[in-house]
């Protein structure tokens, strides 16, 4: 029997569960407000706040670290990969503390991973689909600027999970389907998969398409430059209100959705107004990707915490029923996805990669 524990660390979570062979033994969400990640400059700073609750919950559930086979995780911003099982190396931890290749909180789970697996003595730290897996047609890598190009940065873990687990459930192969999977959490990607590729997205992990919890989503490129030009703030701190303090926190100061929808529910019309221009900018982002799918679109689903609003998902099934079938997975499949990769690579049906 395998031991696995596996950690997905998000902007304003961190995820758990703990795995005998690819069966879920117990798992746990740990929530952080605003106000708690406000004193960290960066989430790098947040590194052991994280452990240590990784190590209590460790504790609490009655898990042996001696006994663990691996330590899973979710991230590292690395080179572009393909998909599956990597192992956590130096150069993967160098290349994801670079920032090189892109940043987000769940750069720290390989980190943790990798020093909870020396710790256990016997454990091998892994990570899975990371953030990075690259199967962009050309076409999507351009922008005006021969400096610059777009990337492929989106959830990737719970994008595979969710495209695959409808293609299970309608009883076809994945390779065969044109989806739009709309991924909601601290921020949104939304992403056309074609012949069992992700083949466009927004950079949903840097900032970019329709504003989130905590993400300022995409800027008017003018207005953007003369504010990092202004003189008021530094780079780090330009960075930060892109991606952590922008979005619902910038606008609002609240970034847990569940407070959000209950104000504009009760009537705080400034709060609904927002919540609804969020929702119109992530259906602008669903119509250019069915535009990048020719207008076959099989369904577009709806996937991450933000999933579990029915304010938020009633609107937006109700906005884009012309367009394709809409199906909910709210919530994340990507814990059941490490740890099934896990369970898989340590009993020798999927290869452990290595950058």
């Amino acid at each position: 029997m395998y031991r696995i524990l596996t950690i997905n660390i998000g902007s304003t979570s961190t995820k758990l569960a703990y795995f005998e062979d690819d069966s879920c033994v117990c798992r746990e969400s740990l929530s952080y407000s605003a106000q708690e990640l406000e004193g960290f400059p960066t989430f790098w700073d947040q590194e052991e706040l994280r452990r240590e609750d990784i190590e209590a919950f460790i504790v609490e559930k009655g898990i042996r670290l001696s006994e663990l086979d691996a330590v899973a995780a979710w991230g590292g911003h690395t080179e572009p990969v393909e998909d599956g099982v990597y192992a956590i190396t130096d150069k993967l931890l160098e290349q994801s503390r670079s920032e090189k290749y892109g940043n987000h909180p769940g750069d720290l789970g390989p980190r943790i991973a990798a020093t909870l697996a020396k710790a256990s003595g016997k454990a091998v730290a892994l990570s899975i689909d990371p953030p990075t897996i690259d199967e962009f047609s050309s076409l999507a890598r351009y922008t005006g600027l021969p400096e610059i190009t777009r990337k492929s940065r989106m959830q990737s873990l719970n994008q595979k999970a969710t495209a695959r687990r409808y293609a299970k459930d309608v009883g076809k192969p994945y390779e065969e389907l044109d989806l739009i999977v709309v991924n909601m959490g601290g921020g949104t990607s939304v992403v056309a998969h074609k012949g069992g590729k992700m083949v466009d997205a927004n950079n949903g992990l840097d900032g970019d398409g329709p504003f989130a919890t905590n993400r300022a989503g995409s800027l008017p490129a003018g207005d953007l430059i003369d504010l990092c030009f202004s003189g008021t703030y530094t780079h780090a701190e330009m960075r930060r209100k892109i991606t952590g303090q922008g979005g619902f926190v910038g606008l609002l100061e609240e970034n847990d959705m569940r407070v959000i929808t209950t104000r504009a529910e009760a009537g705080d019309a400034k709060t609904a107004e927002v919540l609804d221009a969020m929702i119109y900018q992530i259906c602008k982002e669903v119509g250019a990707m069915a535009a990048v799918l020719d207008g076959h679109v099989d369904a577009i689903l709806l996937t991450g915490g933000v999933a579990h609003s029915d304010y938020i998902s009633g609107r937006l099934k109700s906005k884009l029923a012309w367009l394709a079938p809409v199906e909910t997975y709210a919530g994340e499949l990507e814990m059941e996805s490490l740890g099934s990769m896990s369970y898989e690579a340590l009993s020798g049906k999927r290869p452990i990669k290595t950058l």
